[in-house]
């Protein structure tokens, strides 16, 4: 064996960017494609690349078992080539959460007048012999309000929740995210500025400060999700003795605009979205967290918060943010959620 022959072959700049360019065409794609199509669809995103320089990337691709070959069918990407497609160019992903945050709230279409449209939600799995344990612990946190309003939908393994399938074996949660919170506001002309996520501190039903703070411009990773992994909350004893740790996340909004705020936050609870837990003065800190002149803060309830408290009780979820658009139509309220749970198998 050659003394070299176990390293890794390196892949920097522009060349690790086209592959990873092919591969995330796959990783989008319903089904297998063909080099034609890969080098059509780079070119109408604006990369200049012929069709024989793709065929040259899905050899090494195969090489590296990123993807296989299916014949005239084309390529259809592996576990492994998801997993580089997920993994890859991490420093082109700081600013993701800044980006999709912003993204989701132009799609959500909820239109308040008609209850009509499209909401944000998080989607969790867990078994469903843990189904109805998991939802008492929700149900919890929804009474105490330490999470986004009081709608949810459950789903059985096979079926959907917006565009999320279900896993075999897995019954699957959804449940508002705040980010609904940005969509209601830019519906109301209010441009808002989304800057971290964190870990806030409650004593006695009130929010006295943040003891961890993740910004969002500097993230690839959903701050929430960090912290409920690594059991830094303790939302089930917030909402049962009034002080614990739960997650929140912190806006700016304009100063001028702070009655029309005031306004969408009353509509967000009148919809079951809820989630404002505080709104700051013109200019003024809020709970010691500055803001710029012309600006004020504005903290709202991690939607995660209700999966926080099902992963405090040792119950084994899988959780992803802002992963999800629903119809709105399609929510229960968590009061009622009995007669859904009644369905699942």
């Amino acid at each position: 064996m050659n003394d070299n022959e176990w390293e890794q072959k390196p892949m920097g700049g522009k060349r690790e960017r086209t592959m990873v360019a092919i591969l995330r065409v796959l990783y989008n794609a319903p089904g297998p494609l063909g080099s034609e199509r890969i080098a059509q669809n780079l070119r109408n995103a604006g990369m200049d690349i012929s069709e024989r320089a793709v065929r040259t990337y899905l050899a090494e691709a195969d090489e590296c078992d990123w993807t296989r070959n299916l014949g005239r069918r084309g390529r259809l990407l592996t576990e492994a080539g998801r997993y580089e497609v997920d993994h890859a160019l991490v420093i082109d992903k700081v600013g993701f959460i800044a980006a999709k945050v912003d993204q989701l709230a132009y799609q959500m279409t909820l239109d308040p007048a008609t209850r009509k449209g499209n909401v944000v939600l998080n989607t969790a799995t867990i078994q469903p012999k843990d189904l109805r344990a998991s939802l008492n612990a929700m149900r919890k946190v929804y009474e105490a309000n330490l999470s986004m309003g009081r709608l949810l939908t459950v789903a059985s393994a096979g079926e959907t929740i917006g565009p999320f399938r279900v896993p075999n074996g897995r019954c699957g949660i959804g449940t508002i995210c705040s980010v609904n919170i940005n969509g209601l506001l830019l519906r109301a002309g209010i441009a808002t500025t989304s800057r971290f996520g964190g870990l806030l501190e409650l004593r006695d039903g009130r929010p006295q400060r943040f003891t961890e703070i993740i910004n969002y411009d500097g993230s690839s990773l959903d701050p929430i999700e960090v912290f409920i992994r690594g059991f830094m909350t303790s939302v089930g004893k917030a909402a049962k003795t009034g002080s614990g740790i739960i997650g929140a996340s912190f806006r700016e909004v304009p100063v001028a605009a702070l009655p029309e705020v005031r306004r969408v936050a009353v509509l967000s609870e009148k919809l079951g979205l809820g989630g404002i837990l505080a709104l700051g003065g013109p200019n003024q800190p809020l709970l010691d967290i500055p803001v710029p002149q012309g600006r004020a803060g504005l903290i709202v309830c991690a939607g995660l918060n209700v999966m926080a408290a099902v992963v405090e009780e040792g119950i084994a979820t899988t959780s992803a943010a802002m992963s999800s658009m629903c119809e709105y139509s399609a929510l229960t309220d968590y009061r009622e959620i009995h007669s859904v749970v009644a369905s699942i198998k």
